[in-house]
């Protein structure tokens, strides 16, 4: 018998429309057969909806959601298939009502088929059934693609911002020493602006701790073979490598990037400013970015 792991049942929901527990059940009835469980959907009548299922969805929108006091956030992507349902109030609406059911539910981090599973309440449908329903409803395939939830810790704020109707999403958080600096209008302001740089710059982390360490290996060898270096001593070619493994660090971490509005302060030096202008030391500790149909890493 094949496994049955939350990957395979997630496949065989993409591929009949079906709801995550009947297609576990019937990935369970088919001993992991992939092609025998569809087969079983369809004399129940449940993959009835299979052909919208197949048809791509790369529209809809990034949404974000906080609590009243910023300590819980949600980034959500759900996707559909025509420009004009992703910009529709009522599905628009509809998205709202997903980010809010992840934000108050507690699912951990990003996990989707958990997330998928739950019981939205005021029935007994899970929140992938309400998903394919409303599927039903408008005609298109709606797919949950992804979120993210971040809790604060006791020391935190989180802030997020939605750009270009929705495009482009981003959550942050950041701590600071004292109660009084979250709630301050400086420290607002200075996570609004980091929120716009984000979007913008598109970071794909906080620092250099953060970095893959097997991204820098591979940034480093491509360095090292490239024509800036050919014909250069050895004693110089590590200064130099070591400049252009700087300069990379500079376009990919947030804190060492140049902010949009200032080019010539890094983001670490206007937190550091803001901190110091209210006598408290300011941290970002994590951010995510969402972009409307990008690439999703491995």
């Amino acid at each position: 018998m094949a496994e049955i792991t939350a990957s395979t049942v997630n496949e065989l929901r993409r591929k009949t429309n079906a709801g995550m527990m009947d297609c576990k059940k019937a990935l369970t009835e088919a001993a992991g057969d992939m092609e025998a469980a569809i087969d079983i959907l369809r004399k129940k009548g449940i993959a009835s909806s299979a052909k919208r299922a197949d048809r791509e969805a790369k529209e809809g929108t990034v949404l974000a959601v906080l609590n009243a006091d910023t300590t819980l956030g949600a980034l959500v992507e759900v996707n559909c298939e025509t420009d004009f349902v992703g910009k529709n109030e009522g599905f628009r609406a509809f998205v709202d009502t997903v980010a809010q059911q992840i934000l108050n539910q507690g699912t951990t981090d990003s996990d989707l088929p958990a997330a998928l599973a739950q019981t939205v309440p005021g029935g007994s449908l899970s929140l992938d059934e309400v998903i394919k329903a409303k599927g039903g409803e408008v005609g298109e395939n709606i797919v949950l693609r992804r979120f993210q939830r971040f809790a604060a810790p006791a020391n935190g704020a989180l802030a997020s911002y939605i750009h270009l109707g929705g495009k482009v999403g981003v959550l942050l958080e950041a701590t600071a020493g004292k109660a009084e600096t979250l709630a301050s209008d400086a420290f607002k302001t200075l996570l609004k602006d980091i929120n716009l740089h984000i979007a913008a710059s598109s970071p794909i982390c906080v620092g250099r701790d953060s970095v893959d360490p097997e991204l820098v290996a591979k940034e480093r060898a491509i360095y090292a073979d490239s024509d800036r270096l050919k014909g250069k001593p050895a004693a110089a070619m590590e200064g130099i490598l070591n400049g252009m493994i700087t300069k990379f660090y500079s376009q990919v971490c947030l804190l060492e990037q140049g902010f949009v509005k200032d080019p010539d302060k890094t983001i670490a030096q206007l937190v550091e400013e803001t901190g110091k202008a209210l006598g408290d030391t300011i941290t970002v500790t994590r951010f995510t970015r969402f972009a409307l149909g990008e690439e999703l890493k491995a």
